[in-house]
């Protein structure tokens, strides 16, 4: 389980996060979802020890890991998949994968774990010699999703995996999550297709500049009205 307890993040004299607490059972979806500023891709950071916390801690599996640094964080098993994918462009598909078992000494292993993700992934598979670069977004991304996998985390936070793509591969993008999760992984998701995210999601937070102003299954926030006027753009089109 990991915990997030009274989270607090400034940018400068900019109060990002403000004092918000999440749980994130095992073997769940969760999402947060919120408007751009919201808070969400903050609060994924500040998990991978990317950002300075201001105050509040973060608990997995009970041990204190607020302070620990990036690399320790990915060693207890948490991994995040970034907004815009970052790939490195000039490598491989193979060498970004690679690169991705960074934490991982035993060759063996990292040959074993790529197998899985070219599993999960066949279109890798038939492009590992292809430079990341030349890849579409829709295989970029799965790229990125693909080099985290490399690692076999336990938590796997993911930033707006649907960002800028067509709608077929959103959907696709939505399914090998779901597959993923059915493998045993537990997902943190920050997505601005909220519709998606919730349909998914065993549990959502919904954030407002930087506060936790709902939370519920994803079916109890889909249904709710607020969050249907606010991000799905139900009610408004139910009132025409």
């Amino acid at each position: 389980m990991l915990k997030i307890e009274n989270l607090h993040i400034n940018y400068g004299g900019i109060n990002a996060v403000r004092g918000i607490n999440l749980t994130i059972e095992d073997n769940k979806i969760v999402t947060l979802i919120g408007a751009n500023g919201a808070g969400k891709s903050s609060t994924l950071r500040a998990i991978m020890g990317l950002v300075k916390k201001a105050q509040g801690s973060i608990k997995y599996n009970n041990e204190d890991i607020t302070n620990l640094s990036t690399v320790e964080i990915v060693k207890k098993g948490i991994v995040l998949v970034p907004e815009g994918r970052h790939v490195f462009p000039n490598l491989t598909v193979e060498e970004n994968l690679i690169l991705g078992a960074y934490t991982i000494d035993n060759r063996e292993e990292v040959e074993k774990n790529m197998k899985e993700v070219y599993n999960i992934f066949p279109r890798l598979k038939e492009r590992h010699w292809q430079k990341a670069g030349t890849l579409s977004g829709g295989e970029q991304q799965m790229l990125a999703v693909g080099r985290a996998l490399m690692v076999k985390p336990k938590v796997l936070m993911m930033d707006e995996p649907s960002l800028g793509l067509a709608p077929i591969l959103v959907k696709e993008i939505f399914d090998i999550i779901k597959r993923i999760n059915e493998q045993g992984n537990t997902i943190l998701l920050v997505e601005q297709n909220a519709k998606k995210a919730l349909e998914i999601a065993d549990y959502g937070y919904v954030l407002e500049t930087g506060e936790l102003k709902l939370k519920g299954t994803g079916k109890e926030l889909l249904n709710d009205s607020r969050v249907q006027e606010a991000y799905l753009g139900e009610s408004r089109n139910k009132a025409q």
